[in-house]
């Protein structure tokens, strides 16, 4: 019984194993698509490739016309002036310049006739002026009162009529120059004298009798 089922089993195969020819299976024997495989993985990135040869250099350009200028921008709006700076340091003084006309003093005035002689040791006030354009002299007290700094020439002429004479140039209350004339009874002599001064503003010059008062005056005189 159980050689017959092994016989009966390799003749059904035979049959069936005739139809496969070239590796080829009968689609009658075909079985069911298989489950799809799981996808690959990525490759490695591979190696960067070699640079190219660089090329050659081109020809320079030939220049370009100039182009045209443009027109002006607009001007922009004027800015907010400024804040006042601080005052800048005084300058030094400067030379002094030359006066176009250098300021200048002078009078000249006589003894007015009177009976009565001038007071030893007191100006005497020469009232009869002839000039004092600056108003420097004071006829009434006799004084001269500087004003323009400078070097001064004080010339005094007196007559002496019988008694002899001596007159003083003051200056601030010091003798500066004496002058003496003796007198003559018979007829008028002169006296004549002078002197340079150096005056600073403010200083006084007058003339006063000294030891003797014989000093003159008539109307022609």
């Amino acid at each position: 019984m159980r050689s017959s089922l092994h016989l009966l089993f390799l003749i059904t195969l035979i049959p069936c194993s005739s139809s496969i020819e070239d590796n080829k299976i009968a689609s009658s024997c075909c079985g069911m698509p298989g489950i799809p495989g799981i996808p690959g993985t990525h490759g490695n990135a591979g190696l960067p490739g070699r640079d190219g040869r660089d090329g050659k250099d081109g020809s320079t350009g030939t220049s370009g016309t100039k182009g045209d200028h443009g027109e002006p921008g607009i001007s922009g709006a004027r800015g907010f002036p400024g804040m006042e700076g601080l005052p800048g340091i005084q300058g030094e003084k400067g030379v002094q310049g030359e006066c176009a006309v250098s300021p200048r003093s002078a009078f000249s005035a006589k003894l007015s006739e009177s009976r009565t002689s001038p007071i030893p040791g007191q100006p005497v006030p020469f009232g009869k002026v002839l000039i004092n354009e600056q108003g420097h002299y004071n006829p009434e007290t006799g004084r001269f009162r500087c004003v323009v700094p400078g070097l001064y020439y004080f010339s005094i002429h007196g007559t002496v009529f019988r008694g002899s004479l001596h007159l003083q140039l003051m200056k601030n209350g010091h003798t500066q120059a004496s002058f003496f004339q003796s007198g003559d009874a018979t007829k008028p002599v002169g006296l004549c004298g002078g002197a340079a001064l150096r005056l600073e503003q403010g200083d006084e010059v007058w003339v006063q009798l000294g030891d003797y008062p014989g000093l003159y005056a008539s109307e022609g005189d």
